[in-house]
């Protein structure tokens, strides 16, 4: 142990176990508690319903032959309503592939996964959200903390794949990101009803008895989610032109952002990519301290894109 004194020896985070031997009395808070913390719990409050009455997204079974063209079919009914849709795929090299064949069918599409920087991701949403395409194809990125009240439709393909990306945590968040919209719905593609499946459609199905009997007692209208879009989160476009200054919309946003920038910061370092690194963390400072015109003003940081265009 060199020269570290008696005292530092064990010096380390503490195990899980440890962590729970002091903890005592616990409230867990989640939208998809798992079975760990529904079994260990003793009173279990759910909080269903919504100030605008919406309700959780009903789930449609559809089989997985053809399902690609069914899914194109809902797409132009979707579209054609003004309204954005989530597809959500089992592995990246899928997502690009199902993008440049959804392209070929002139649809506005693109795609969203980790080889994406943190930046580009936030730009992508955002321009979902605008309009400038109507179709986002994902996998693991557009599970949980998306407010994108414009999507109407999740289409989750291979649904009966058990696995992490099909558990029924997975499922549950995914389908969410069409409960912020009037008109949400879900489709899962699968030949099967897997016990996550199963277990997903009995929460949904509950939650919208409770939901439904709400608004019907006190008179509630569903309305879809209504809140603007914020402006990039760039701070330069690319090409040396000053972009819009950084604007955050919610401080779950900026968090999110300056989480996945301290990520690739590090990484960066990692690599004595030393430029990088520092303006990253000119980026971070600045979203840290609300001074985004700050931000706007530091040098565009190389871009580490690894997009496959279809």
């Amino acid at each position: 142990f060199g020269f570290r004194l008696p005292s530092a020896l064990d010096n380390r985070p503490q195990t899980f176990e440890e962590f729970r031997q002091i903890t005592g009395q616990t409230l867990y808070v989640s939208a998809t508690p798992a079975e760990f913390e529904m079994s260990r719990s003793t009173v279990v409050a759910e909080q269903l319903i919504r100030p605008t009455g919406l309700l959780d997204p009903e789930i449609t079974l559809r089989p997985t032959k053809n399902q690609v063209e069914d899914l194109i079919g809902e797409i132009r009914l979707a579209t054609a309503a003004g309204e954005r849709v989530l597809v959500t795929t089992l592995t990246k090299r899928l997502s690009e592939d199902l993008t440049a064949y959804l392209r070929e069918a002139k649809i506005r599409v693109e795609y969203l996964h980790s080889d994406i920087d943190a930046i580009e991701r936030v730009e992508i949403l955002r321009n979902l959200r605008l309009g400038n395409f109507d179709v986002l194809i994902g996998i693991n990125l557009l599970r949980e903390g998306l407010d994108l009240p414009e999507v109407a439709l999740v289409a989750i393909l291979d649904a009966d794949k058990e696995g992490f990306l099909r558990s029924e945590t997975s499922l549950i968040q995914t389908s969410g990101r069409a409960a912020r919209h009037e008109k949400g719905r879900v489709i899962f593609y699968a030949d099967r009803q897997t016990e996550s499946i199963k277990r997903t459609m009995a929460t949904v199905a509950h939650r919208r008895e409770k939901q439904i009997a709400y608004n019907l007692e006190h008179g509630i209208t569903p309305r879809s989610v209504k809140r603007g879009v914020q402006a990039s989160l760039h701070s330069y476009d690319g090409t040396g032109e000053s972009a819009e200054p950084v604007v955050a919309e919610t401080v779950d946003d900026v968090a999110a952002v300056i989480a996945e920038l301290e990520d690739e910061m590090q990484e960066a370092a990692g690599r004595l990519e030393f430029e990088r690194a520092a303006v990253m963390r000119d980026q971070i400072n600045a979203l840290k301290s609300g001074d985004y015109k700050r931000g706007a003003k530091a040098a565009a940081y190389p871009a580490n894109k690894k997009r496959r265009r279809g």
